[in-house]
């Protein structure tokens, strides 16, 4: 058992809104964790126990989207196949490299694709081979080194035009094919310790609880500005994170380094912003135009 200090409950804390979100949109359990955790753990302790989680909430979210499994399985298995040498990679780079600077590519890498979705950017992606294999094999390499990868599936999918039911178990069905065969390349390269066991302690009972709070409650809020908001609250802790891994690696002096966060929160706020002058108000008066 570990020792419940402050940083295991603000851990036990985060992991449960972040199994909750899960829940609701099918990703972010890994996004919304890992970089408040890595302001405590490194990726070597944090990773094997993120991907042991990942294995059973990404089965439980694909079987109750196994009806969408059939539509989308031939657009997504060039992604599974590129899957494959990525995933090995990046389990090698993350036995091999510095913890902190693999600290500093987790969040270097996250927070752009985070603000370009809270942009609601688009562009038309054809599901093809071309597109496919490379960028299954991009994202096994950074789900291995970082177990984050919700957030470029989901730009993928919501770019080639996937209706919800389609999205759902495609991003499902990818989800449990990489964390199932990260699961199985960190065990060949020793990965799974003690210290990364302990951390299931204050996961599973997380999990337990948010994911089948956030499938319910999902259903009687907005599911857009709820994902907006969850974008927000990953933006600033990512912000946070790179801001003290730059004073880590002295690539940065402390008083200069919080700018990155300062940043990250100010674009934020003006995507936010531009979010719910464009988009809500057009729901607010379709509701005043049936009311009348």
């Amino acid at each position: 058992m570990p020792e419940f200090n402050a940083a295991i409950w603000f851990l036990a804390a985060t992991t449960c809104f972040a199994a909750f979100v899960n829940g609701a949109i099918c990703y972010g359990f890994s996004s919304l964790t890992v970089p408040f955790a890595l302001v405590f753990y490194t990726n070597r302790i944090l990773n094997p126990a993120i991907v042991i989680i990942e294995v059973f909430v990404n089965v439980y979210v694909l079987l109750i989207n196994l009806k969408g499994v059939r539509v989308v399985w031939r657009r997504v298995f060039p992604i599974l196949l590129g899957l494959l040498p990525g995933v090995a990679l990046g389990g090698y780079a993350l036995t091999s490299l510095q913890p902190g600077w693999i600290k500093f590519a987790t969040y270097t890498i996250i927070l752009p694709l985070i603000l370009l979705q809270a942009a609601g950017w688009r562009r038309p992606i054809g599901a093809s081979w071309l597109i496919g294999l490379p960028f299954g094999w991009m994202l096994g390499a950074l789900y291995s080194l970082t177990t984050i990868s919700g957030p470029p599936i989901a730009m993928l999918f919501n770019n080639q035009g996937l209706v919800k039911h389609e999205f759902r178990a495609g991003l499902a069905l990818v989800r449990v094919v990489e964390s199932s065969v990260t699961a199985f390349v960190y065990y060949q390269l020793g990965l799974f310790i003690y210290e990364s066991g302990s951390l299931l302690y204050v996961f599973v009972p997380s999990v337990m609880l948010g994911v089948p709070l956030g499938s319910y409650v999902i259903r009687r809020l907005d599911a857009e500005i709820f994902r907006r908001i969850c974008m927000s609250f990953d933006a600033w802790i990512v912000g946070f994170g790179l801001s003290r891994v730059l004073i880590e690696l002295d690539l940065v002096q402390s008083a200069w380094a919080y700018s990155v966060m300062a940043a990250a929160i100010l674009i934020d706020l003006c995507l936010l912003y531009l979010f719910f002058t464009t988009h809500y108000p057009i729901s607010s008066r379709r509701t005043a135009d049936i009311s009348t």
